[in-house]
Formats: structure tokens, sequence, C-alpha cells
């Protein structure tokens, strides 16, 4: 028998991995009449997964597959969800896929999302994924024809209501997401000590600095930006800065470096320390009152406070040319934060990426 892994540190796949291979599945049924029985799919990172297919179905002109979620040992709502896609041709669409949302998967409707307002709420990596993996196996096909691809996912109204879709304004259902196609236990014990630990393993190396990322992409960027710090020194911390940084504090660490997009370092400069999407909301006003230091106007302000997600902060800000002094002043926040909880114990440098990962800003205190 294989042993099992330890409960906590079992990894599971996003609604964007899960909806790719269903993809991939139902493309391969409709190109040759048979919908397998498992897939093996190509995941954002590179990696190929094997999949179990449910209730495949092809004929002449459609194909049916579904892929039920494992998030692994960090389920939340949409654990064991069934991502759902439904293949049809279109004879006037030469060589394209179209991604259509189906029941369940929710709507765009406000700017700040990176996505179009009114098209379905399948984020910009998993479109990028589904869309590689139907020509992986249906290249031939899309020489002559186009496909509609339909995402839904039976439930998902109930299940968004046990996420910030609504405050996000996506309504209908709940958003296909990742960046990489596995879900790390990021909320487990398991997960919170693997950060302690690596804090504590830079500091027995020797390291006077450890550089926190919120997530994979922040990572990879401050890894290219930092190119002068030993590998031991880069510690991913998901959500939790808190036990980091009380981590290093015990251990005598003088520097912390924090990579982060917008939304993670609002979070931070608002005084949060777990800075989980579930457990409150990006400050709007906090933003606001940011954008008036930056120079922006009382009506860019007020838009700004009644919208709901940082991302859109910044693109107000950039849509004024006010951006880079506008993260600045973000990041003045989040150091004087941290300072405020941390009195003359370590220095602080912020590293700030975009959602492609680009530098936006590099805050040297």
């Amino acid at each position: 028998m294989t042993p099992k892994k330890p409960k906590g540190t079992r990894k599971g796949y996003t609604t964007g991995a899960c909806t790719a291979a269903a993809a991939r599945a139902a493309a391969l049924g409709l190109f040759t009449g048979n919908v397998p029985e498992q897939i093996e799919s190509l995941l954002p990172n590179g990696q190929r997964v094997t999949f179990q297919v449910h209730d495949g179905l092809a004929n002449e002109s459609h194909a049916h597959a579904v892929i039920i979620k494992d998030a692994g040992d960090d389920p939340d709502c949409t654990h064991g969800a069934h991502l759902t896609v439904d293949i049809r041709l279109l004879t006037d669409a030469i060589n394209t896929v179209q991604l259509k949302a189906g029941d369940g998967v929710g709507t765009i409707t406000m700017r700040g999302l990176g996505l179009d307002v009114g098209g379905p709420a399948i984020n910009p990596v998993p479109r990028k994924n589904i869309e590689d993996n139907i020509r992986e196996v249906a290249s031939e096909l899309l020489q002559t024809q186009g496909l509609e691809v339909t995402v839904s996912v039976p439930g998902g109204q109930a299940m968004a209501k046990k996420t910030l879709n609504d405050r996000l304004g996506i309504i209908d259902g709940i958003s296909i997401l990742g960046t990489t196609g596995i879900v790390h236990p990021y909320s487990t014990a398991a997960f919170r000590a693997s950060v302690v630990q690596g804090v504590e393993v830079a500091a027995n190396q020797g390291q006077q600095t450890v550089v926190l990322t919120t997530g994979g992409r922040t990572e990879k960027f401050t890894i290219r930006a930092l190119t002068d710090l030993d590998p031991a020194c880069f510690v991913q911390m998901g959500d939790f800065l808190g036990p980091a940084l009380d981590s290093a504090q015990r251990v005598g660490i003088k520097q912390i470096i924090i990579g982060g997009m917008v939304g993670k370092l609002t979070k931070i400069a608002q005084g949060e320390v777990i800075t989980h999407a579930r457990r409150n909301p990006v400050n709007t006003q906090l933003l606001a009152d940011i954008a008036a230091q930056a120079g922006a106007d009382a009506a860019v302000c007020a838009a700004i406070a009644a919208g709901e997600t940082a991302r859109f902060a910044g693109e107000c800000m950039h849509e004024l040319g006010l951006a880079d002094v506008f993260y600045k002043v973000l990041c003045s926040h989040v150091v004087a934060t941290l300072e405020a909880r941390y009195p003359g114990i370590f220095d602080y440098r912020i590293l700030m990426c975009d959602f492609e990962g680009n530098k936006l800003v590099d805050y040297d205190k």
C-alpha cells in the first residue's frame, strides 16, 4: 500500500485546472467520437495530471464532460463541484475557441477584475489553459471549424453565496480561478508550520534577510529581481504574514522584503496579518485615502471608495498617470503598519508586481 500523506499536506486542483481537463476531454470526444474515462491534462505550471472524467458523451456536433473538483486538504466551497464543459462546433468561426458562462458560472458586472464586463468569470490563466488543452487535442478540427466552449457548475449560485463574488460584481455563480492549477493547503496548520520553518532555515544558514511572498507568481518575480540573495532567503508565506514575522523576530532576521500584488499589500496596510480573501474584504476607503494622497481628485476617490477591489483602484490611478506615486504611497502605509506592530525590529523593502508578474514598484524605506 502507498502510505497516505499526513493530514493537512495533500494538494488539490483549482477550478481552472478541472475545467481545462473537462474541456480537453470534451474536445477529444468531439474530434474522435469518444470521450475518455480518464484524461491527462496540462496544468498552467507545465505539469501534466490525470483526471477522472464523468458523464462523457459525444456526437458529430457536440461533446460533454465533467471533472469533479478535489481541493485536497484546503477544501473550500467549490470542493466536490462538478466542473462541466459542453463544446459545440462553429462553422463560421474557423480556428477560434469561444468561452461562454453556463449555469453556475458567474458573469462580470464591474471593472477591476481584469475581465470584460458582461463576460464569463473565467480568469485569464484558466482561459489560456483551457484553450491550450483544447488545441493540443483538436488542432486538426480547428483548421476547418471553430469551437464554442460553455463552462457550467451545477449549484454554482449557492456556492457563490459563500464567496466575496457579490462584492466584486460577479453575479449568478462562481469564478473559474487558479494560476498554477494546484491548490496548496495554505489555510492549514501544516502550511503555517512550513512558513515558520522556512524562516528558521534562512536564519540557520546565516541569512539576515527573508523575502516573504504571497504566492507562486510573486515568488518568481522576487527571485528575478533579487539575484544577489541566496535561495534560502525566499519563503512563500501564502496568507501567513503574522507567523512569518513572529518567527523572523524570534530568530533575529534583520531585513524583511515583501513581494506582493496590490490586493494583498492593501490587506497588510489595513492591519491584516492573515490575508486570506475569505477573512475580510479590502478596505476601499483606505485606498481612496491613499489615492487622495497621490493626487487624485474627489470624484475618483469616491469611485475607488465605492468599488470593491484594489485592482480597480490601481486601474483608476493608471488612467490618471498617477499609478507610480499611488503604489509608493500604498507601500509606505504597509511599512508604517508593520513598524507599528514590530517597532524597531526590521528594515523593510516592498516589491510590488502586476498580475503578469511585471514590476510596479521597488519601495526601499
